[in-house]
């Protein structure tokens, strides 16, 4: 896909001017508590795993809302994979430099990728990052993922399981605000972006602390198919 094609697959909401600075200062301010709030993160270690083993050694992964580094940067890197990471967060990519020294990071919106700044990928990570947009965008985000994709390319993907869009919750003592599906719904929307769903796995998440409920994570295995 062109950088062209890519532009207009994202163009249809993003030049709504959504200003998602809060998110980025909140995100600034949780720093490494968010690893301390959340460890033991066996499903996203799992489909990392399965990112890593399922390309060649030495391919290109998009890290996107890379956070701290923690795990999956680390992970990807340590199985011989060159990885870019992606944040919002000037706070967390500071640490994620000091995490992950072998990786690229780059502070940019999602948004910001759909010129193609950052090239292509033979794989891209996508934990709960795209949860972090007002749910009418994650479709065109799917569609820029894709795009950004060489054709082949894996994708994994993980989401919280929830009915809500772009909903205010209470996070590590901030406010953050976040979208969600349903799991028929979230394998609806990936199919309808244009990927194939090869694998996928759902669990039960009690975050350390107890300023953030527990959870559903879902985790899709996604390939772009041509």
């Amino acid at each position: 896909m062109s950088g062209d094609h890519i532009r207009r697959a994202y163009d249809g909401y993003a030049p709504a001017g959504l200003d998602r600075s809060g998110q980025a200062e909140a995100f600034d301010a949780i720093g490494d508590r968010y690893d301390e709030a959340f460890p033991h993160k066996e499903g996203q270690l799992a489909s990392g795993a399965w990112l890593a083993e399922s390309l060649p050694a030495g391919s290109r992964i998009l890290d996107i809302g890379c956070g701290t580094g923690l795990p999956t940067a680390r992970q990807l890197v340590e199985a011989g994979h060159e990885v870019v990471g992606v944040d919002l967060s000037a706070g967390m990519l500071d640490l994620a430099r000091a995490h992950v020294p072998g990786a690229e990071f780059h502070q940019a919106d999602l948004a910001d990728l759909r010129d193609g700044r950052l090239g292509t990928f033979d794989g891209i990570a996508a934990f709960f990052a795209l949860l972090m947009l007002p749910r009418p965008e994650i479709p065109h985000a799917l569609r820029m993922l894709y795009g950004l994709l060489r054709p082949g390319g894996l994708m994994a993907l993980s989401m919280v399981e929830a009915d809500v869009d772009d909903y205010a919750i209470p996070f590590l003592g901030n406010t953050i605000r976040v979208s969600g599906y349903l799991r028929d719904e979230l394998r609806e929307a990936v199919r309808e972006a244009g990927f194939e769903i090869v694998g996928e796995n759902s669990l039960a998440y009690a975050p350390l602390s107890t300023d953030v409920p527990p959870e559903i994570q879902l985790f899709l295995n996604l390939r772009r198919a041509a």
